[in-house]
């Protein structure tokens, strides 16, 4: 497997201060397909934009279950950012809001792909193009008030988990129909979330990529010295969640609203509160440590799964090593 050397070709996390303007740049090397926006300093919903809806699809919210909202804010996907279709649009660009910006270029050279479809309420499998098995996939109905669901390897097939409740992993026979997905398609089942008949659906897949992406879990030691977690990357972003209790949420830590190896920023991926801080997570050359032994991410026996996409690999294909910061 190839090693991505440069994985900012792909994946960018991006900080910043809304300023009011038109355009929003990321200064990436890449256009994104996938952007997602948080406002940092107050309690707005997230904003999930893609490429394959297009600039005339409304954002989803992954901290509910509500439709595609019908507002608009980005004009175009660019070499640098995006351009939004006014300024100070709240939860985007508004003045003095403090922001935050992920965002993934699709191809299956980074193991992402974007695929829509409409459901037909019956066992069926999709075509993707992602070249590999996904690890990872998170899918959701545009136009229907259905949960987010999330297919995550390490829980299996016959079980789901919601990205925007705090619930734990259930078993669910009716989402991927029991079936792994292969490197070419994915499976749904009758759920309505997944494949409600003439539902419109957009589904994310990840595949893991050596250096650049990991999707894996762990066990919690209850310990504040917690367990060292090894990605083979030096992590730009990772998103966890424990998955065999219910209470927990989906905690999203990255390389850019902080500037050291202890990150505190914390933002959740089911609930559209201001960030907090706190000291669970360093990030390491290798990987990510656990720092504390709160139950949301180290619970003595608890299981916990993530996604972690890189700032660099350990080592590239030239021997050139990662360094903490």
């Amino acid at each position: 497997m190839a090693i991505i050397d440069k994985p900012s070709d792909y994946f960018e996390a991006f900080a910043y201060t809304g300023d009011g303007n038109t355009k929003v740049n990321f200064a990436s090397d890449f256009t994104p397909n996938m952007t997602w926006f948080k406002v940092r300093n107050n309690t707005y919903d997230h904003q999930i934009h893609d490429s394959v809806r297009g600039v005339n699809a409304g954002y989803l919210d992954s901290a509910t279950t509500v439709v595609e909202q019908s507002s608009y804010p980005i004009a175009s996907f660019d070499s640098d950012g995006v351009t939004t279709v006014s300024g100070n649009i709240t939860g985007v660009n508004k003045t003095s809001d403090l922001m935050c910006s992920w965002n993934w270029k699709e191809t299956a050279d980074a193991g992402f792909d974007i695929v829509a479809y409409t459901g037909n309420g019956s066992n069926r499998t999709i075509s993707h193009n992602l070249g590999a098995v996904p690890k990872m996939m998170i899918v959701k109905e545009r136009d229907n008030a259905n949960d987010w669901k999330v297919y995550h390897h390490s829980i299996g097939n016959g079980k789901s988990l919601r990205l925007d409740t705090t619930t734990a992993q259930a078993d669910d026979s009716t989402a991927w129909n029991s079936t792994t997905p292969t490197s070419s398609v994915f499976s749904v089942g009758t759920s309505n979330a997944v494949n409600r008949n003439g539902g419109g659906i957009i589904a994310y897949l990840f595949a893991e990529k050596q250096g650049y992406s990991k999707f894996s879990s762990y066990v919690g030691s209850g310990n504040a010295d917690g367990p060292m977690i090894v990605t083979g990357m030096k992590p730009a972003y990772v998103m966890l969640k424990r998955t065999d209790t219910a209470g927990e949420r989906w905690n999203i830590k990255d390389n850019k609203r902080d500037g050291y190896n202890q990150t505190d920023p914390v933002l959740t991926a089911d609930a559209g509160g201001a960030e907090y801080n706190d000291s669970q997570m360093d990030l390491l050359s290798n990987g990510f440590k656990i720092r504390t032994s709160a139950v949301s991410t180290n619970a003595s026996g608890g299981t916990y799964i993530y996604m972690a996409f890189a700032e660099n690999p350990f080592v590239t294909s030239t021997g050139v090593p990662a360094t903490a910061r």
